[in-house]
């Protein structure tokens, strides 16, 4: 079974004057070790498919299916420990805590999730290494550049080992140089075999993708 399924996914909205549909049955497979990007405009409807990809959102009909489990079948408390344990998030504002350094930022959802503190900073400094940021492992998030604080959260993400991580508009909010240093941490994961469901605008970043899906009129389709 994929380690990814989404199927006849639906979202509406329901506002006071006016119903929007927003997903009409979007459903994709994905396996493990697969990097996934899809594309569309803003307004399409991949922040809301993204969000419920990873339990942020429910969908108004349809299922999600992550490592085998119905995702929506499970209560809040079972979700959260599932988004902790296997799912890590990039967003597109990095939205690291302000108080924490770098360091305490990336270690926190090792520390929620039960790990020793010598452990957890010792793997967040490990990942910091990695990207080549470990000089700046106590710099507080207004120290660090735009780019350095999409790596911090990138090291955030991958601290619980998680099965997949999904991405919105990573690059959003960057200039052309850290959106390519951004890329290229992001082909490096795609290298190690990590499972990746990347969306963006961006044909440019869509080149990456093993897999490239367009979400058109609340479906998906692949290119």
């Amino acid at each position: 079974m994929p380690l990814l399924r989404v199927h006849n996914v639906y979202k509406t909205y329901y506002l006071r004057n006016e119903t929007i549909n927003v997903l009409k049955g979007a459903a994709i497979d994905v396996e493990r070790g697969r990097f996934v990007v899809i594309i569309g405009p803003s307004g399409c409807g991949k922040s809301t498919l993204l969000n419920i990809l990873g339990s942020l959102d429910q969908p108004t009909e349809g299922k999600v299916f992550l490592d085998s489990i119905d995702l929506f079948s499970r209560d809040s408390v079972a979700l959260s420990k599932i988004r902790n344990e296997k799912i890590g998030f990039i967003f597109q504002f990095h939205h690291l805590l302000p108080e924490f350094s770098a360091l305490e930022n990336i270690a926190l959802p090792a520390l929620v999730n039960g790990k020793k503190p010598k452990d957890a900073y010792g793997l967040a400094f490990f990942i910091l290494e990695k990207l080549g940021m470990q000089d700046k492992h106590n710099r507080l998030p207004e120290e660090l550049s735009g780019g350095e604080r999409q790596r911090v959260a990138i090291c955030r993400a991958l601290i619980n080992d998680p099965l997949i991580v999904l991405a919105d508009e990573p690059t959003g909010n960057l200039d052309d140089e850290n959106t390519h240093k951004l890329m290229d941490v992001l082909t490096s994961l795609k290298q190690e075999g990590r499972t990746i469901i990347l969306v963006t605008h961006s044909l440019d970043i869509a080149k990456i993708g093993t897999d490239v899906y367009n979400l058109k009129e609340g479906k998906l389709y692949a290119m």
